[in-house]
């Protein structure tokens, strides 16, 4: 799969609740947020599915990028998640290595959350 197709899976269908989106994901892949690691694909679909029953809606939207030097991949992104009337926004900044078959190996996000 072409890098920058996979990052559009990533963001804007597996973080969309398409789970057949998963196989944009190495087996063993390995993500970390400034507060912990996810190891496994597994790990991080659930993590994934998790976020997503905090909100009752949860979009985001691609603002740049992809950028891709080799086996890396950049992008901005922004979210808007809603709870209960409320929303939430997210702002962020990816970084993705893969793997040979063009799935995310290694992924380093570094992201902002507030109300909107």
């Amino acid at each position: 799969m072409e890098p920058r197709e996979t990052y559009r899976r990533w963001l804007l269908q597996l973080w969309h609740g398409d789970e057949a989106a998963a196989d944009v994901l190495a087996d063993d892949v390995v993500a970390h947020w400034p507060d912990r690691d996810v190891a496994g694909r597994a790990a991080l679909s659930a993590l994934i599915a998790e976020t997503r029953a905090m909100f009752d809606s949860l979009a985001f939207e691609l603002e740049a990028g992809p950028l891709v030097d080799g086996d890396l991949v950049a992008a901005r992104w922004s979210g808007v998640g809603r709870r209960a009337g409320e929303e939430t926004a997210f702002l962020g900044h990816d970084l993705m290595r893969l793997d040979q078959r063009g799935r995310i190996a290694e992924y380093w996000v570094v992201s902002w959350t507030g109300p909107r």
